[in-house]
C-alpha cells in the first residue's frame, strides 16, 4: 500500500468515525422528549420481572408459598 493510499483510508475512516459521533450525539439530545420506544419499554418490564424473580427466591419461603405467588405473578 502506498502512502498516498494509506493516508486517503486513515482520512475515511476518521471521517466515518466523526459522523457517527455527530449522528449518536444528536440522537441523545433528541431522546430526552422522545416516548420510549418498544425496546425500552420491554427492558423495563423485564428488569421487574428479574426483581421480582430474585425477590421470590431470597425470600427463602417454602414451595408450596414460591408456587403460590408465581400463580398470582401471572394473573396479573
Amino acid at each position: 500500500m502506498s502512502f498516498w493510499a494509506a493516508a486517503v483510508a486513515i482520512v475515511a475512516i476518521l471521517a466515518f468515525t466523526n459522523m457517527r459521533r455527530h449522528r449518536d450525539a444528536m440522537r441523545w439530545q433528541g431522546d430526552a422528549a422522545a416516548p420510549p420506544s418498544d425496546l425500552e419499554r420491554e427492558v423495563v418490564e423485564l428488569r421487574r420481572r428479574v426483581e421480582t424473580l430474585e425477590r421470590i427466591i431470597t425470600d427463602g419461603r417454602g414451595g408450596a408459598d414460591l408456587a403460590r405467588e408465581i400463580e398470582a405473578l401471572r394473573d396479573r
